[in-house]
């Protein structure tokens, strides 16, 4: 196995002092796609957040490329090379396409660099390129979805945090936006994607795991969770 870039280890975390995940532990190894999986309110989102430094753990701790990351916060953890897309988009709406890529690379100083960062996204996005002047909120769903995907791209992650990208998404979207995913991760980006579609999810990643009340239920490649009795009949309805 590859060396794991990032370890959860029996993280407890939540809002107000009130718990919401209970002990979770996980690992992603360079060059991975593990998938988050569970029912909406499971503490998927709760758990991206925290990895990504917007919250920080109750207790126990979570390593990035062997640096304890648990108390950073979220600017510091984007200087170290991760990067979070968060659930629902969240895009500059009054700003045009470039704009919101732009932003997307505030921790880079160099303007090469940037416009190198530019050039990668638009080669892997060509319709970004052709309406880069075109201001986010005139964009159909699908395709802002593909800007906040592009916009966490341009600070060159090393892991890439992906928070339910089918949110809202007619279901001929997520199988394109899911290609897109694979296609990064095989660009070498290492990616963990947070989703309530579990077969879209798993059917793309190399290993997964089942989050259920804050806590990991169930853990392995993707293929024995998707052939599990409990998975299929749980999130499949199978």
């Amino acid at each position: 196995m590859a060396d794991t870039i990032l370890k959860v280890q029996d993280i407890h975390c939540g809002y107000d002092s009130v718990p919401v995940i209970h002990g979770l532990s996980l690992e992603v190894a360079q060059g991975e796609l593990v998938a988050i999986v569970g029912a909406n309110g499971a503490g998927k989102t709760t758990t991206m957040r925290t990895i990504s430094g917007l919250m920080n753990p109750f207790s126990g701790s979570i390593h990035f490329e062997g640096k304890d990351i648990s108390r950073m916060k979220a600017h510091e953890t984007i200087r170290l090379g991760i990067s979070y897309v968060p659930e629902g988009r969240r895009l500059f709406s009054k700003l045009t396409i470039q704009e919101n890529l732009e932003l997307g690379a505030f921790t880079i100083n160099d303007r090469n660099a940037i416009d190198k960062s530019l050039k990668q996204v638009f080669e892997l996005f060509p319709k970004l390129y052709d309406r880069r002047s075109q201001v986010a909120e005139t964009m159909s769903g699908g395709e802002q979805q593909m800007v906040a995907i592009a916009r966490g791209l341009m600070s060159a992650p090393r892991l890439l945090l992906l928070d339910e990208l089918s949110l809202g998404l007619m279901p001929s979207l997520v199988e394109k936006v899911m290609e897109t995913v694979v296609s990064i991760n095989r660009s070498g980006v290492t990616i963990l994607l947070v989703e309530q579609m579990v077969q879209e999810a798993l059917e793309v990643a190399d290993r997964g795991y089942v989050i259920q009340t804050g806590k990991i239920v169930q853990h392995g490649t993707a293929k024995e969770l998707l052939d599990s009795k409990e998975v299929r009949k749980a999130y499949m309805g199978l």
